[in-house]
């Protein structure tokens, strides 16, 4: 596929239209935001005819559907590289998920947007569901391994725990780790705020580094 740039929108020459379509509402989502642009204007945008869309996509929220699962696909495969199956240790192998987590939504404000941000519901297409569901296993992994070792009376509940710190992160993320112009200014940096927070709740819960310590012994 040969992309061009003439005044603003991305033309295809005998490439792929679903890709270039792909291209075009990525860049269109930059620019004004996942409601802030039509179906015709993904076309235009993408050099095409307004009819060429429809050869691939139902309407705007298929479209938007793709790149959203897309974005997910991506996510989930850098939180997996952070977690490295744990390695050397969880509670260190946690603290890379986080970071990953707030890298993702910094270097790809446009596929974070479309993920988090179109309203779409996730059940309208099997393939964004399975996507967002492999992206949270993810952290749910993560936090069934840092508590296997409590004892059984007060080991809190891994999903719960997977949903706290999802939302922390996507909270922190969305203030104050963005990559567009919405990102709020932090006097520390969203890491630190992220690391600390994610400390003060595991603590609360009785989960601290010291168990990757006893595990190290």
């Amino acid at each position: 596929m040969n992309w061009s740039r003439n005044d603003g929108p991305r033309g295809y020459h005998h490439g792929n239209l679903k890709e270039a379509l792909i291209r075009a509402a990525l860049e269109l989502i930059a620019k004004k935001g996942p409601g802030g642009f039509t179906f015709a204007e993904a076309a235009r945008f993408a050099g095409v005819s307004p009819a060429a869309p429809y050869r691939h996509f139902r309407d705007r929220d298929e479209l938007l559907a793709d790149v959203a699962r897309r974005g997910f696909e991506a996510f989930a495969a850098a939180l997996e590289r952070a977690w490295d199956g744990g390695r050397p240790a969880p509670f260190a192998a946690f603290e890379r998920l986080g970071r990953a987590y707030l890298a993702f939504a910094r270097s790809e404000p446009a596929y974070y947007s479309a993920m988090f941000e179109t309203g779409l519901p996730v059940e309208m297409s099997p393939e964004l569901q399975a996507a967002g569901d492999r992206a949270f296993a993810v952290i749910r992994t993560a936090a069934e391994r840092l508590i296997a070792d409590m004892p059984a009376g007060r080991r809190p509940p891994a999903l719960m725990m997977a949903l706290h710190i999802w939302s922390m992160s996507h909270g922190i993320a969305s203030l104050f780790a963005r990559g567009d112009a919405g990102r709020r200014a932090l006097p520390m940096s969203p890491e630190e705020l992220l690391e600390a927070g994610v400390l003060v709740y595991l603590q609360g819960l009785g989960v601290s580094a010291a168990s990757d310590r006893d595990r190290g012994k």
